[in-house]
């Protein structure tokens, strides 16, 4: 499915899909072929093909003696959350760190333009739903990002009018906070992930929380993500899998969309398949949705059986953009974009992720140097926690508040809630008036995160 040439070829498809996912609740119930048990060492090629496991395990991106050698390091981990237990080689990871990422979502950032002008609420729920999926397709790259040190933050603009500000606001556990503005929507988020260490594999559970509010409409949507899965971390070719079930739900009246992520199958079959409805508050199916989320998304009007209506045809809502070939990183454009100063604005902070001197090391291609400048960070992390511990402080986001709001997901309570509290806008305001401004090389900013200015001689 996926194309808005495809017809669906059976009457009853639809409503298996709805019987499925009618059940709002049932994320972590449903079946998803074995994909959360513990696998071994097994070695699975997701594109399908002949290859033994043997063959299939040299095309890893570790040298032999290094992967025995990591491999013997975290067997201990098996069954741990490793979120932020374990250092890791930068031979793993991609030039762009956790916050950065959380911009990637807004690559996409349109639909929730067109979300906010639809004067129907389900076609409303449709565009903001892929919206929410569009990140997928880049969410794919099995590079890790490097995690951002406490206080670090990014900074994006020159994007469709849109205004992007994350900060790194906990570092154990890790956590970051987002938040994003235009004229037609606001964008608000507190990040953390939970993750099960399976040996071979890594299961990644979305336990934050995503709120956007569309102004001109004026409701609120969250969403809750399904979770994700790393393949073959050591030993075989790595590839990331998302599975289960996506819920976004308009806070304002009630109406939910629910996707069903497809887990992949043997041979890669039914890997990236996406299909599901858009509810009213009534739980009556309205709209059905179906693509993959690496291509496009489709949708089409059904009657309360989950069929489609006759006389309606499926309709493209989103397609993925094209993408550089052979891109080491297999970024897209928009991720080089967000990765460099072209979406930048003038003077930016000094604790912005671009600055950081491992993720450039590493961009330009020096890993020794990238490795060496990642231990040195982290080494003056730990001082500076030292100092803070010593004085009895607590660390303070610069651009988030902690509330007292706790929120529930499918995988576990998130008790610390971040929200903006506008002081970002004011500074960007008084800096983009400032005459100064234009004398100020981006390029020249030395990375600067740190609380205290003597953390490095502790």
């Amino acid at each position: 499915m996926g194309s808005k040439d495809e017809k669906p070829s059976s009457s009853g498809f639809f409503s298996a899909i709805s019987s499925s996912v009618r059940n709002w609740g049932s994320a972590v119930h449903k079946s998803v072929n074995g994909l959360l048990g513990y696998e071994g060492l097994e070695v699975i090629n997701p594109e399908g093909g002949t290859d033994d496991a043997e063959e299939e395990a040299h095309r890893g991106r570790w040298k032999q003696e290094e992967r025995d050698s990591y491999w013997k390091m975290m067997q201990k981990y098996i069954g741990s959350d490793v979120t932020s237990m374990v250092t890791l080689p930068v031979i793993i990871f991609e030039p762009m760190t956790m916050i950065q990422k959380m911009a990637e979502l807004m690559e996409y950032s349109h639909l929730l333009d067109l979300a906010d002008e639809c004067e129907d609420p389900y076609m409303r729920l449709v565009y903001s739903s892929s919206w929410a999926i569009s990140v997928y397709y880049a969410y794919q790259r099995t590079w890790k990002p490097f995690n951002p040190i406490l206080g670090e933050t990014y900074e994006m603009v020159n994007h469709g009018g849109l205004t992007f500000i994350s900060e790194q606001v906990s570092h154990h556990p890790p956590m970051g906070a987002a938040h994003a503005e235009n004229e037609h929507f606001t964008y608000d988020i507190t990040s953390k992930l939970k993750t099960k260490f399976l040996g071979n594999s890594l299961e990644i559970y979305p336990v934050g929380r995503t709120r956007v509010k569309l102004k001109k409409a004026g409701v609120i949507l969250d969403l809750v993500p399904p979770p994700t899965k790393v393949n073959n971390l050591i030993f075989g070719r790595t590839w990331v899998d998302s599975f289960g079930e996506m819920i976004m739900t308009n806070l304002t009246t009630g109406d939910k969309v629910v996707l069903y992520f497809q887990p992949c199958g043997w041979f890669g079959a039914g890997r990236y398949e996406v299909d599901g409805y858009v509810y009213s508050a009534g739980e009556e199916p309205k709209i059905l949705m179906t693509g993959k989320w690496n291509e496009s998304l489709s949708c089409q009007p059904c009657d309360q059986e989950g069929e489609p209506l006759p006389g309606t045809e499926l309709k493209e809502i989103w397609r993925v953009a094209a993408v550089p070939e052979k891109d080491k990183f297999q970024y897209t454009y928009f991720a080089h974009a967000i990765n460099s100063f072209e979406t930048a604005p003038k003077k930016l902070l000094a604790s912005d992720s671009r600055l950081r001197p491992d993720r450039y090391a590493l961009e330009k291609g020096d890993l020794a140097k990238s490795g060496a400048e990642k231990t040195s960070l982290e080494e003056r992390q730990r001082a500076e926690k030292r100092i803070r511990e010593a004085r009895g402080d607590q660390f303070t986001p610069r651009w988030f508040n902690m509330t007292s709001e706790v929120t529930a997901t499918p995988w576990g309570d998130l008790e610390e809630i971040y929200e903006y509290n506008g002081k970002y806008t004011e500074h960007r305001v008084r800096i983009d008036s400032s005459d100064s401004v234009n004398e100020v090389d981006n390029t020249s900013i030395e990375f600067n995160p740190w609380q205290y200015s003597d953390s490095a001689s502790q």
